[in-house]
């Protein structure tokens, strides 16, 4: 690791510990130096180095445990994803990447949901369950609540779940589009999700690819 220098010391602090990491090919649980063996390592005070593990424990990148000191984590997704919406550069994402970005990684994972839903019964049952509890929402926040539930299960389907957590992170910037959706629109929408979910059941990926596009594109409609 390279002697740090100003500015922005423990920002670039993580991302050194974070090579340091993947260089050794450390996993959860194995040790990491001591604090002032990392710090002389960076070239840093140990209160810089303490900010920069801090941000990382916040990610679950790393731990420190009392008697034991710092050992790489478990990354909790949940929180990356968290603090990614808040992030100033997404805020500000191209709405026509943002849509381009979705339909990439949902129509995506769809071989897969097509392939376990063959085998586990409870993926097509829960998918359904959805579509039937859109056919009853009653107002735009329980709607939005529901599609959020839909595609969410859609990606958990797949068994991919890394690819839930970058599911999540793109519906924090997709809000503005789905509040944009007028009453008339519901019922295309609740259409659309039940033909996903035939097409998916009969195992036509293809059909199932392009209704799931041409839903998600519809939001290019009212940017």
């Amino acid at each position: 690791m390279k002697t740090l220098r100003r500015p922005k010391i423990r920002d670039q602090a993580t991302e050194q510990i974070k090579k340091y990491i993947v260089e050794r090919k450390l996993t959860s649980g194995d040790r990491l130096p001591t604090e002032t063996q990392l710090a002389e390592t960076l070239g840093i005070s140990r209160l810089s180095l303490r900010e920069a593990t801090k941000a990382l424990e916040f990610l679950g990148i790393v731990e420190s445990k009392p008697g034991v000191g710092l050992t790489v984590g478990r990354i909790d997704m949940g929180r990356v994803t968290e603090h990614l919406g808040f992030h100033a550069g997404l805020l500000d994402v191209d709405p026509q990447q943002l849509i381009d970005s979705r339909v990439i990684l949902e129509t995506g994972v769809l071989p897969h949901v097509a392939r376990r839903m063959k085998v586990d019964p409870a993926i097509e049952a829960r998918l359904r369950e959805l579509v039937e509890r859109f056919r009853s929402a009653s107002d735009l926040k329980l709607w939005i609540d529901l599609d959020i539930e839909f595609h969410r299960s859609l990606l958990d389907a797949s068994g991919l779940q890394p690819l839930v957590a970058f599911g999540d992170l793109l519906h924090v910037f997709f809000q503005r589009f789905r509040e944009s959706v007028q009453r008339a629109e519901w019922r295309k929408g609740v259409e659309s999700h039940q033909r996903l979910v035939e097409e998916l059941a009969r195992g036509h990926v293809e059909a199932a690819t392009a209704e799931l596009r041409k839903h998600i594109e519809s939001h290019k409609e009212r940017i």
